[in-house]
């Protein structure tokens, strides 16, 4: 897991069992409990071995020992757990979720997954946010990002449209005002505005994060301050030896979407999408690694959004188990066969899972390059579980 992502979003995570559910008690008791694990094999995520049978003491919010079981001295009057059998791992992080249903929360915690990263934030997330913190909801912490800021042509319904440099500045104060812990830029901005809020954010000393905007390239966002891309948008075009074909052909796209709802994929980009896998550069995609690792510009991929996307159509999606802890009005909502409001061909769903490997040879790329990766899911569409699918990405 990411660790160093920026100060605030990510505290340190309490070691999570799922068998208990402590969390749910108030700030007070948990300040005066003592909890034992005892027996338990613990991983601890450096990439060292397993340890196993080991004991691990809580007091509090906070892990004050850890030995051999029956070489470490049990308070008297704390509360033991009997692990054996069982793993202890630090708590995990969803770094890209969207939240819409509240009594899905525990979820995570099932999962074990102590935080998440709210990608779309609303003031009801603040809510949920202070009675988890207040011991009165079952749910992961959370820190919690804008609603999305996008361009005069928004293409979600509901988002903060801006059309001129005061709009944009504007939009970052408000956040900022609110409480918002980043800004959250979408992919439709205009350039003179993403540099805007840029600059704002800047000034604000807020960090923003999201998509990287049609209109400039994955360098110059890294450049601008962009704390993290999401699902790899503009990756790979700029990993291409025809990389200024593929940015006309968004402009192109852009262009012609002004005055209708803009595309994910417009006309002149899918005539290309062949290009793209073809012309891929490792020592493009080593250049760029290099760029964003001297930044400090972090990827979230939202891998299990890319593989939906390019399986979908299959089986193993359809059938799956878990689709029974989707809520029924989100799952009605989703059909994998239909993307950015357009049917789905056989012909789209094999290009989709060639672009899917060439996504994981690019992450692979940067993370050799010591660039940070952050694990999210984009949880909220029924392929993406609550809390589940942290364990596939």
């Amino acid at each position: 897991m990411a660790k160093r992502f920026f100060t605030s979003f990510l505290p340190c995570a309490l070691f999570f069992v799922a068998l208990c559910t402590l969390c749910a008690q108030t700030k007070s008791r948990m300040n005066q409990r003592v909890l034992v694990i005892t027996h338990v094999t613990v991983i601890d995520t450096t990439g060292g071995p397993a340890r196993s049978n080991e004991t691990v003491i809580v007091h509090g919010d906070r892990i004050t020992e850890e030995g051999r079981s029956g070489r470490v001295r049990i308070p008297s009057g704390s509360q033991t757990v009997d692990a054996s059998g069982k793993f202890l791992i630090p708590g995990l992080w969803d770094m890209h979720v969207h939240l819409n249903y509240k009594d899905y929360l525990p979820l995570f915690i099932a999962n074990g997954v102590t935080g998440v990263r709210v990608m779309w934030g609303d003031p009801e997330h603040s809510q949920w946010r202070k009675q988890i913190d207040d011991g009165q909801l079952l749910g992961p912490r959370m820190m919690i990002g804008s609603a999305i800021i996008d361009g005069p042509n928004p293409y979600w319904h509901g988002s903060i449209s801006v059309a001129n440099e005061t709009q944009a500045r504007q939009a970052v104060d408000e956040a900022k005002r609110d409480g918002a812990d980043f800004v959250k830029i979408y992919q439709f901005l205009p350039r003179d505005l993403y540099l805007d809020i840029a600059d704002e954010a800047k000034k604000q000393a807020i960090p923003f994060a999201g998509h990287v905007p049609i209109s400039v390239t994955a360098e110059e966002a890294s450049f601008a301050g962009q704390k993290s891309f999401e699902h790899l948008v503009g990756v790979l075009p700029a990993c291409s030896t025809r990389s200024t074909d593929l940015e006309k052909a968004a402009q192109a796209d852009f262009v012609e979407d002004l005055q209708s709802r803009p595309k994910f994929w417009g006309t002149h980009t899918a005539e290309l999408r062949d290009e793209l896998l073809q012309t891929y550069s490792p020592q493009k995609a080593a250049a760029l690694s290099a760029v964003f690792k001297k930044n400090g510009t972090w990827q979230c991929p939202t891998l299990t959004l890319w593989h939906m996307f390019a399986y979908g159509d299959g089986p193993a999606f359809l059938n799956d188990p878990r689709l029974k802890y989707v809520p029924p009005a989100m799952k009605a909502g989703w059909d994998p066969a239909h993307v950015d409001n357009r049917k789905q061909t056989a012909e789209d769903f094999a290009y989709l899972k060639r672009e899917f490997l060439k996504n994981l040879e690019v992450v692979g790329t940067m993370q050799r390059s010591g660039v940070g990766i952050l694990a999210g899911t984009d949880a909220q569409n029924p392929y993406s579980f609550y809390g589940f699918s942290l364990h596939d990405e």
